[in-house]
């Protein structure tokens, strides 16, 4: 039956639409679109030329295996085609497979399968003569690859001269070429550091290093080599199975896949399947499923091949890890420490097994880096458990009315001012002691040891009360009573009546604690002691411009800009005056006194245990007069406070001739 009018020209569509994503793919190293959409469109031509024979033409994608060459290399002829692989989508087609397999060899037993993962790189073809590599090759076409010796020859787990003897005369040697996961993170972090362009995935950038024209290049790149069969083979005869031709190159320091195993029929073939893919993400490098291939050569040319693929091989695909969507819109989430992040809403779309209807896009940076806009056709990609990420923008589909993406200037959970400092990618919501979104986790620092110190509230704790409604901002906490705490899931009244006494307890405070458990971006227990010497009460820092701060030691421009950004925020304000009308106080000094102590400036380190203090009041004291305080000895060290047991500090003060207290001296020097 003669193909209708309308039959004709979708095929001609379909054949120049894969005839344009070949070319990206192989000649320019910059494919366009996911594997699964290629997949899709190379099914419905496959589709329609089954239907209608008189639409196959020689030029058809479905005849060929790959690509072109490209111009720039030297071509190599393959005296055996390298032939690409038929494809299993689900648990029907690979049953299928294994039935047409036993029909062709008459058989009703199960067929031994030679299964390993399928490597997500680019197919390699490397020629020893008397065990010394003479050529490496793509695989082009299947007939006609590319020469790429110069830049095989910098892969260090490709051997130059196969060790030990008993290799053919000729061995060609198929495999792939990847990057490793790490590698490629490895790459292009560096890029990205130099301003230069990334690489979307492993197994693009592979391809592009490839192909690189100067082999220095190639050689910074973390390409590597697994072997998975042999071409053309003169001078000695091959064994009789796969697997046993997988072990022949090992011997021959060749790399092959640690995890190639040898199944029976369908059933084994099923099982390896998920095995592999359950630890998929486990594995340092990408695949995309796994090939299994009939054991025994005999079998293999008994079942022979078609123009395309082999008979007695077919890779069994995981489900898409990639797939193209439509971005409908962007949202914007607060995290528990500010963060805001830009969520894609997306068309709903099946892939890496799950349907994905939203996807991170990051920070802003990315967003601009990507250029993605509201209503892009994106490639969105999830990985095992990884959240959904979009990728890419598929450029040629983006629509005229396409919209830009734009920060908030206002949080969307509490219209607190969203700030974003200059070379940070993350924007931040300032409203930390009043945003809900940020509210168990300001609670918990508010309450920490080194903050406010209330013992006995935890993270269930502070989940229950702010889940309860009790508890809106940290103020809250010292207006809660043992009745309301009793009332609480696995809280009794004697433990809502400890929690009671330590909120109480924690009122009597210092400033520098204060300012710390206020939770201030990048305001440590270090800066926040140098903030209170500096200023000496809270009103007085809440009203400081960035100038002034800069003049606090250890506070630089970002510093100052947050702590301006957090107090111009009406409500944290709000909640400080909240505090302070609890009852929270602190011994009153003043700065300009402070200032002037013999302890201004003066690094101290404690160590061991003290008698009169616990090591924290001892270091908010010297913090009250002046002093700083550090975890380890060094030449910048005044003072070296040595309580009972103390240990190596001890040892390596006295070696760089540091001044030694013990508590009687620290607490002499304290009242001075």
């Amino acid at each position: 039956m003669n193909a209708p009018a309308d039959a004709k020209r979708r095929a001609q569509e379909l054949r120049d639409t894969l005839s344009g994503h070949d070319y990206r793919y192989y000649v320019l190293d910059a494919p366009e679109i996911p594997d699964a959409e290629y997949d899709r469109i190379m099914r419905e031509l496959v589709e329609l030329e089954k239907q209608y024979p008189d639409l196959v033409t020689p030029d058809s994608p479905t005849q060929r295996v790959g690509g072109l060459p490209v111009q720039a290399f030297a071509e190599v002829h393959h005296s055996v085609p390298m032939l690409s692989l038929a494809n299993a989508f689900d648990d029907q087609e690979l049953t299928d497979f294994d039935r047409r397999v036993r029909e062709r060899l008459d058989t009703d037993g199960e067929v031994e399968y030679a299964g390993e993962p399928k490597l997500d790189g680019l197919a390699i073809s490397l020629r020893y003569e008397g065990g010394v590599l003479i050529c490496g090759a793509t695989r082009g076409d299947g007939t006609t690859g590319e020469d790429v010796t110069h830049n095989i020859r910098t892969i260090q787990s490709i051997p130059l001269r196969l060790p030990g003897t008993g290799f053919p005369k000729v061995l060609e040697v198929r495999g792939e070429i990847f990057m490793s996961r790490a590698g490629f993170e490895a790459m292009n972090e560096a890029a990205r550091k130099r301003g230069e362009k990334t690489f979307v995935n492993p197994r693009n950038a592979a391809a592009g290093s490839l192909r690189q024209v100067d082999p220095k290049l190639a050689a910074r790149r973390p390409l590597e080599f697994i072997a998975y069969g042999v071409g053309e083979v003169q001078g000695a005869s091959s064994p009789d199975r796969h697997s046993e031709t997988l072990g022949q190159l090992k011997q021959w320091g060749l790399r092959v896949s640690p995890e190639a195993k040898v199944v029976k029929g369908v059933d084994g073939s099923r099982e390896y399947y998920e095995k592999i893919a359950a630890k998929r993400e486990q594995l340092p490098y990408e695949i995309d499923g796994v090939v299994l291939k009939v054991d025994q050569v005999a079998q293999q040319r008994i079942l022979g091949t078609v123009s395309k693929a082999p008979r007695w091989a077919i890779a069994f695909k995981f489900p898409a890890q990639e797939e193209m969507t439509v971005l409908e819109n962007v949202e914007f989430r607060v995290g528990r420490t500010g963060a805001l992040t830009p969520v894609a809403r997306l068309k709903p779309v099946f892939v890496g097994g799950v349907t994905v209807s939203n996807a991170t896009l990051h920070n802003m940076d990315e967003i601009e880096r990507k250029d993605v806009r509201i209503g892009d056709s994106v490639i969105v990609r999830r990985a095992g458990d990884v959240i959904p990420e979009v990728v890419s923008v598929v450029l040629s589909k983006r629509p005229k009315r396409a919209r830009r993406i734009k920060l908030p200037k206002r949080c969307p959970v509490c219209s607190s001012d969203v700030v974003r400092i200059e070379n940070e990618a993350v924007a931040r919501c300032v409203g930390g002691l009043f945003c809900p979104a940020q509210l168990k986790q300001s609670i918990l620092h508010f309450a920490s040891r080194r903050a406010m110190h209330i013992d006995g509230l935890g993270e269930k704790l502070v989940s229950q009360l702010v889940e309860a409604d009790l508890v809106h901002t940290p103020a809250d906490l010292f207006a809660l009573d043992t009745e309301t705490l009793a009332g609480l899931e696995r809280m009794a009244e004697q433990s809502a009546r400890n929690l009671v006494e330590a909120i109480e307890k924690s009122k009597q405070t210092t400033l520098a604690r204060f300012v710390y458990a206020l939770g201030i971006r990048e305001v440590g227990e270090a800066t926040a002691g140098n903030l209170a010497v500096f200023f000496g009460d809270i009103e007085a820092l809440m009203d400081a411009d960035e100038e002034v701060l800069q003049s606090v030691p250890d506070v630089g421009p970002i510093v100052a800009t947050n702590i301006r950004s957090f107090f111009t925020e009406p409500h944290n304000r709000a909640v400080v005056e909240k505090l302070l009308e609890a009852g929270v106080v602190w011994p009153k000094q003043n700065a300009a006194v402070s200032a002037g102590t013999r302890l201004s400036g003066k690094m101290f380190v404690l160590t061991g245990a003290l008698a009169a203090y616990t090591r924290d009041e001892a270091a908010d004291r010297i913090r009250a007069r002046g002093g700083r305080v550090s975890s380890s000895v060094s030449k910048k060290t005044d003072y070296l406070v040595a309580g009972e047991s103390a240990g190596s500090k001890l040892a390596k003060a006295e070696k760089l001739g540091i001044e030694i207290l013990d508590e009687t001296a620290f607490k002499h020097l304290l009242a001075r």
